[in-house]
């Protein structure tokens, strides 16, 4: 009884905040809903929905594309930055605080600044490349570009997966280091087979985690998409340039919303979520257990 009372307050939040949410979400997607009037039950007419929605469909391609590029380039980047960092002889603490920085701006600022600086043909960074006689493409205003940008924003903001890699990186014994360098083992080699068997669990986290996020992905595409279409909205709830350009930067979870607060059919967005949710449990699953499975684990 001492126990539980302990962890009340802890259940009453999940229960309130976690569990009834998720319930409602449930019962919802199997109604036609538009908070004006009462709920009507159309059974699974929802889930009947999606495979006939063509803006999902294109959603459901960016988005698996974002996972696929956006999330193994974070890793490899800060896998990358963290090797970096322990290399150095002097400086690394101030080299530590620049690459973290920027993960503690606001995404939404942010992204505004990379749509200023990557903007074709005035942009710092198409002026630079002009001096070294290279044309800058058409970046956030490109359809073939736009996707690639936001990856980039992505790896400007890397810092707090670098500081997780990094930690794990300095937390394998140096034992087995000079071992290595005595069997004549080079840099990859040590690399290979001493350091990536050493952080494997956090590569882990770094996956799932990284694809919850990127499978949520909303501000960073909205922002961008409005404001590199010139036709931003400030406190209209909803732009009317999500996706821009031609739809390249469309994710699910934009067209969750729209579907949610500019068509008002909450029935539909609710069952969008509850897919959704069902998707990213089932991938952390499979990580779960392929990474179970390559380690030699029991499952």
């Amino acid at each position: 009884m001492t126990t539980l009372s302990f962890l009340a307050p802890a259940l009453i939040g999940i229960a309130v905040f976690f569990v009834y949410p998720l319930i409602s979400a449930v019962y919802f997607s199997f109604t036609k809903f538009d908070l004006l009037s009462v709920p009507q039950w159309v059974g699974l007419d929802n889930y009947k929905r999606m495979a006939d929605d063509p803006f999902l469909l294109q959603s459901v391609r960016n988005t698996l594309w974002m996972v696929a590029v956006f999330v193994p380039a974070r890793i490899i980047g800060a896998i990358g930055l963290s090797m970096l960092l322990t290399q150095l002889r002097r400086g690394a603490g101030f080299f530590r605080t620049v690459f973290y920085l920027p993960a503690l701006v606001p995404p939404v600022a942010a992204t505004i600044a990379f749509v200023y600086l990557l903007k074709p043909g005035t942009g710092p960074v198409d002026h630079f490349l002009e001096k070294i006689g290279i044309s800058g493409p058409l970046w956030f205003n490109s359809p073939t570009w736009a996707k690639p940008s936001l990856v980039l924003l992505g790896l400007w903001a890397i810092g707090d997966l670098m500081v997780i890699f990094l930690a794990a990186v300095l937390g394998v014994p140096e034992s087995l280091y000079e071992a290595a360098s005595l069997d004549g083992a080079n840099a990859w080699h040590r690399f290979k087979s001493i350091t990536l068997p050493s952080i494997r669990p956090v590569i882990l986290f770094a996956a799932v985690t990284g694809v919850i996020y990127t499978l949520q992905y909303f501000d960073q595409a909205a922002v961008a998409g409005s404001i590199a279409s010139g036709q931003a909205t400030v406190g209209a709830g909803i732009s009317q340039s999500f996706g821009y350009p031609e739809g390249s930067t469309f994710t699910y979870p934009l067209w969750l919303y729209t579907v949610g607060f500019r068509y008002n059919a909450l029935g539909y967005a609710n069952a969008l979520a509850i897919a959704l949710f069902v998707v990213a449990l089932a991938v952390t699953v499979i990580l779960m257990r392929r990474a179970k499975a390559f380690s030699g684990e029991e499952s």
